[in-house]
Order: structure tokens, then sequence, then C-alpha cells
């Protein structure tokens, strides 16, 4: 969600995507020592972060508040700068073949692990065959399916050691394609590629026994308050670090971690309050940082369990009856209503649409009730769900307002769990407790494939159970396709007939939003909303 879903926004789920609404407050200074001159001793940057980790192991890692730490405390061959540009990384240059399947990268002679010792290509080569393999049950094994072997292995068919990657040298890294894909250096710059000095240390979440490749590596985890990284030494490009010390502080309740940020307690945040962004950008436009986002936010319906894996009809009636304007009008977070899965802004992509969009609200809501009552449910026989989501208010509110929908239209009586997030990581892979479940994608690449793998009969991010092997195959046909016309019209293709099974009710789409302090410099806006430590800088004030 990407949930996220982050779990989950990717997810990253599943990366893990949340909106957080907070109230307005007054705007402080920061707090922390600082020298006569005005310029901290020792720059600390202090984040605010929405959720706790799940994990900060590359392999486990489904969720954006994981994988936000994760971007700083690993590096791929690749990294993305702050805009979103690709550059290297680990690798210092690589180069491709006249087929554009064959990659060859050089790793740098002075790349080190935080414990001084070199990386080697044969490190990399391990952690991706430990993500794909299926005892690992990695969230994050289909970034890595177009490397020529990887579907078979994370379908159990071939051994990890099947993958087309070798290693001949220390520092020489060869990576075989099932096709041309010229988005392969931006994957590789995410938390599913990085590399790993040992499983042990992939594990720990000890900083008496962390390792990792990364600008910073992990200094203490309090759990339920905040997780504290200092400057990597041993990091190749540390002379571009500027943070000594970054603190993630957890803050789950939205009005916690705005008022932490007016109190001069946090540097930066990664949500907004929503009713007041109006008064932000006329009161302090220069802390109030909004990009648009590649993130989708839906409600996952259960194809596993009855009532709703056998009645088509019935699952289009509940996503017809909700109102999504209305619902992102009162929700003021910036978003825009979904109706479609794949969000605009996606590479070489058109917007889908669920093929009712355009119908005015009363003969919407007449075609919902009407399928609703073809479906064998009316005021004598209601529907009874259960709608499972992660403890946040921005994702209540939506939920209360969802379930009022239903109500009203179709007469549908709705229970309602919310669960703290560590715990809704878990139910939401038991289909015994939920039969809509909210969740979201954020993007981990900038392309549609991204967003319709998770939708695979095989992908551990189908949380619904959804299977139609018209639409796997038109994926597969995709990822086989040289000519970008083709491939996009097959990924078009693929997402209309899934829109048309109805296994998902997709409801918005994300902007990204985050107040930042005007000293902190270097925040930029992109469309992946991936916002380093790295890059970022303490301005004397």
């Amino acid at each position: 969600m990407k949930i996220g879903i982050v779990p989950m926004l990717g997810q990253r789920l599943i990366r893990i995507v949340f909106l957080l609404g907070l109230t307005a407050g007054i705007f402080g200074c920061s707090q922390g020592s600082e020298q006569s001159s005005g310029q901290r001793s020792s720059p600390e940057l202090t984040r605010g972060l929405g959720g706790e980790p799940a994990s900060l192991d590359p392999a486990a890692a489904a969720d954006t508040f994981s994988t936000q730490v994760i971007q700083d405390l690993y590096e791929g061959l690749t990294r993305e700068t702050s805009t979103g540009e690709v550059v290297p990384g680990v690798a210092s240059s690589w180069t491709v073949d006249s087929t554009g399947t064959k990659y060859t990268f050089r790793l740098r002679p002075n790349a080190k692990w935080s414990n001084g010792e070199p990386i080697t290509a044969q490190q990399f080569l391990k952690s991706w065959q430990r993500v794909l393999d299926p005892r690992q049950a990695s969230p994050v094994a289909s970034d890595l399916r177009l490397i020529v072997g990887a579907a078979a292995i994370i379908s159990g068919k071939s051994p990890p050691t099947a993958l087309g990657v070798t290693a001949p040298s220390a520092d020489v890294l060869i990576v075989t394609l099932e096709r041309p894909a010229p988005y392969l250096p931006q994957l590789l710059a995410h938390s599913a590629a990085f590399p790993i000095y040992s499983e042990s240390t992939a594990r720990s979440h000890d900083s008496n026994t962390w390792v990792s490749d990364g600008p910073f590596v992990l200094s203490s985890w309090l759990p339920g308050t905040a997780l504290d990284l200092r400057r990597n030494v041993a990091y190749w490009d540390r002379t571009n670090v500027m943070i000594e010390h970054v603190k993630y502080q957890f803050a789950p309740d939205q009005n916690a971690q705005f008022a932490a940020y007016r109190a001069g307690q946090l540097d930066m945040t990664d949500t907004v309050p929503p009713n007041a962004i109006d008064s932000l950008r006329q009161e302090h436009s220069k802390e109030l940082v909004i990009a648009p986002y590649l993130a989708t936010a839906y409600y996952g319906l259960n194809l596993a369990e009855q009532p709703l894996q056998a009645s088509l009809k019935l699952r289009k009636s509940l996503s017809m009856a909700i109102d999504r304007r209305r619902l992102v009008a009162a929700l003021a977070l910036g978003q825009t209503s979904a109706y479609g899965f794949v969000p605009p802004g996606t590479w070489n992509y058109e917007l889908q649409h669920l093929d009712w969009e355009k119908l005015g609200d009363g003969d919407r809501i007449a075609e919902a009730q009407r399928l609703y009552l073809e479906a064998g449910y009316s005021g004598a026989k209601q529907l009874h769900l259960r709608l499972l989501f992660n403890s946040n208010p921005s994702i209540k509110q939506t939920a209360i307002m969802v379930a009022a929908m239903w109500k009203e239209v179709l007469g549908v009586e709705t229970v309602l769990t919310d669960e703290e997030f560590r715990v809704f990581l878990q139910s939401r892979h038991d289909k015994q407790k939920w039969d809509v479940v909210r969740l979201a994608w954020n993007a981990d690449y900038n392309d549609a494939s991204n967003f319709l793998d998770i939708l695979r009969s095989n992908s551990s991010n189908n949380d619904t159970g959804y299977s139609n092997p018209s639409f796997d195959r038109s994926l597969d046909e995709a990822a086989q396709a040289i000519d970008p016309e083709i491939r996009r019209g097959l990924l078009e293709g693929a997402e209309r007939l899934m829109l048309a099974d109805y296994p998902v009710i997709p409801l918005y789409f994300f902007v990204s939003k985050r107040l930042v302090k005007p000293y902190v410099s270097g925040v930029r806006p992109n469309a992946l909303d991936r916002v380093g430590s790295k890059s970022l800088v303490i301005l004397p004030h």
C-alpha cells in the first residue's frame, strides 16, 4: 500500500499510501542547539512519518513508511535525484546492447558497506535471487519480473539460480531482460533491487549489528516513537551528504504531527492539514509543497468469498453508488475522483474510465439500484458488508461516507473495522475478516504495468483474489511488446478488462503534500513523491 498499500499507496502493497487530515495552527521556529552564528553545531533533520515502518528489510517492506526510511539506508545500482532524475548509484556506469535487453553495470571501486567492506556484484545477484525466491514471499518480487527467469522463479517453477543475471567479476553485473525496458534504471533505484550484506543484517533492526550501503545507517529505533539515522561515514558519496542525523518521528495521529511542526519539533511533515491549504497558500506558501503523485486509493472486493465473489452486478452497483465528487470535496485533500485504476501522469498511457463515468447523478443512482435488485437484494433482503481499513482519520472519514452512500442509495448495512497499521498489514491478507478492504498503491516506477501487475492472478499484492486469464495474458503480451504504441494498447486494454470485472472500486487519485521549514533546502516535487534525506541541506537560521 503501497496502504497503503501501500501499503500502500506500488504499493508496496504494498506501497502503502496514506493521506492524513490535520487541523490548522500557528507556525513556530525550530528547536535545537545552534551556534552563535545561527547554524546548528551538528545538523539534524527531524521528519514526520505518518506511521511506523513495518520492516527495514528491502525484501520485506510493503508500505510507504518502510520504503521512505529504506531509501535513506540503502542504495541500488542507480538512484533518483530530488527531481526524479535517474543517476548512477553503486554502479558508476552501464551500457545496453543493441537489442535493449542486456545491461552491463560496472560498480564503483569505492562503493562500500557501512562496515567498510566493498560491495560486490555477487551481493546484488544474491539479493535479487532472495527477493524472487517464493520462500521469501517478498511483496516486491514482481518488480523484478522483467528479468529473464524471474517469473518462473516467483511461481516456483525454477530455482532462484535460474535468474538471468551474472556476476563475472566483483565489479561487473550483467542483467538480461525478457524484453526491452527503458525504465529499468529507474526500477533499479527502488528498494526491491537494493543489495543486502547478509540475511541476518537485512532482518536486523539493531543498530549494533546494522550494515547497509546508503547515505545513512540505523542509529536507534524506539518502537512507537521515533527512528534515528546517522550519516554513513563509509558511503562512497559521503562528502555530498550534508545532514549528520535524521530523526523520523512517528506521527500516526495527524493532529499531533502538525502540532509538532508548528511547535518547531519537526522540520518537515509528510502531510498537510486539509482545512488549512487555502490559508497556507496565502500566508506560508514557501512552506507548502504540493505535487502530482502517481498513487490511487481504492477499495478491494473479496472475490474469494460470498457475497461478492459470484455477482458482477452487485460489485458494479456498489461502485456506482459512490459519489466520488462529493467524497473528494469533503476530504478536501486535493485528490481527484478516480474512475479508473492507473493515475493520470503515467508515462506513455491514456487514462482509462469506467463506462458510466459521464452519467448524471440521477441516472447513476438509478442504474446502481437496478443492478442491486437484479443481484437479488432489496429493502427486504439487505446486503451486509464488513469494511476493513487502517486507523487514520481521513481513511475513516472516507469509510463512514461510503457506508452512508451505500445505505442511502442501496440500503446496504456496513460494519466498519479499523485496525492499527501493523495489525492491518496482516489482516488484509485474511479474507475471512473482510468483504471490502481499503487499499492504495503508489508507483515504484513510472509505468502503467506497475499498477496493473498488482492484480495479476499470482501477484503477492493481489489481496482481492482477482483472476482473469485474459487480463494476465494481455499483461504478458505487453511485457513482450517492443513497440511502445503496441505495448500501450495492450496495457490499456488490460485495464479495461479489469475495470469491467469490478475487482476493485477506485476512489481517488492522490497529490503529495507536505510542509517544509524555509531553512530546509532541496525538497523538490516529483511524481513518485520521493524525498531522500541525502538531497537535503539545513541552511543557517
